[in-house]
């Protein structure tokens, strides 16, 4: 004879964990389109110039310490709950120019160099990038000291609650900080679509990116076009890392940690694909978040790694990888 006791408790943990992953994949998809908007920055970057940009994660740091101080200078850290994600916006400029100045002083002297062989030109970019990672981590580090930092908002500790599902068993919860981070994020990445696809500038950029020789040939200025790239690039990691700061804290080499997981969502949507970049970040922020349910979170990073190689054994060009798209 069935026992109701026993029945309904079964159901309930049925329930129970229902909803528990639900809220973990939702969590993994705002978390995704955020590290979707950092793939994308690197991803142009990576996609146009061919420069494995290991200062990419310090853009990251940049754009969350600017984010930080801009917010401060609206009105102070608590003088409202939009402050944190204006700064974001505001920040645009600032690092966008800050990008040109860095390749202008590190890179631009290199691309120059015609008489270079390409193996030779990539081992000079990857020695000046990783240097100019540690000059701006160490240069953080003496400014800003290794006290964790954030951008709290007041959306941090309210929700919007999704449901009830399934009758009245099933309640869902949004974090607002997380759901308005992530549509800004979204919006970022539709505007760099469009500019890229829409505008002259964009147009530019992708020949560019599919011949600088023809394209010069053709009356683009490549050395302009690397310079504006390489500032996009910054300024859209940027932005990603200064909506993150209003979900996490951070220090001065927090970029260490997202580095990894930008040229994992990179390879895994395909190089040279800007929607690519986005998807493939989504899916590392969606089994990183999923990943938690049944593994330690010191092991997160290794699923995503997982992920890449079962990936790139199936589809060698990534997820959205194509040999004659770029955009």
């Amino acid at each position: 004879m069935l026992n109701p006791a026993n029945e309904d408790g079964k159901r309930l943990k049925m329930l129970q964990s229902i909803e528990n992953v639900l809220q973990v994949a939702l969590a993994g998809v705002l978390i995704g389109v955020l590290y979707g908007l950092m793939c994308v920055g690197l991803g142009l970057i990576f996609g146009v110039m061919r420069i494995i940009n290991f200062a990419q994660g310090e853009f990251l740091m940049l754009g969350m310490y600017a984010t930080l101080f801009f917010g401060a200078a609206l009105g102070g850290q608590y003088a409202g709950a939009w402050t944190p994600f204006i700064s974001a916006i505001l920040i645009i400029p600032l690092i966008f120019g800050f990008g040109i100045l860095l390749y202008w002083l590190s890179l631009n002297s290199l691309s120059q160099k015609r008489d270079l062989s390409e193996e030779t030109r990539h081992s000079a970019q990857l020695v000046i990038t990783l240097g100019v990672s540690l000059i701006l981590s160490n240069g953080a580090l003496m400014l800003f000291g290794t006290t964790p930092k954030s951008t709290p908002t007041e959306f941090a500790s309210s929700a919007v609650t999704l449901g009830p599902l399934f009758g009245d068993e099933i309640l869902l919860f949004i974090n607002k900080a997380r759901l308005i981070a992530a549509g800004l994020a979204l919006l970022a990445v539709v505007g760099v679509v469009v500019l890229m696809s829409k505008t002259r500038l964009g147009r530019s950029v992708r020949a560019a990116a599919d011949d600088a020789n023809a394209a010069m040939y053709c009356g683009i200025n490549i050395r302009s076009i690397y310079m504006i790239t390489f500032g996009l690039g910054a300024a859209i990691t940027a932005v990603g890392g200064g909506l993150t700061a209003s979900l996490y804290s951070f220090q001065p080499y927090v970029g260490f940690d997202f580095i990894i997981i930008m040229y994992a969502g990179v390879v895994l949507g395909g190089v040279g694909s800007i929607t690519g970049s986005f998807f493939g970040g989504c899916l590392v922020g969606f089994v990183q978040q999923i990943s938690a349910l049944v593994i330690p979170q010191q092991l997160q990073n290794a699923t995503i790694f997982v992920v890449l190689l079962l990936v790139l054994m199936l589809c060698p060009q990534g997820l959205f990888g194509k040999r004659a798209e770029r955009v």
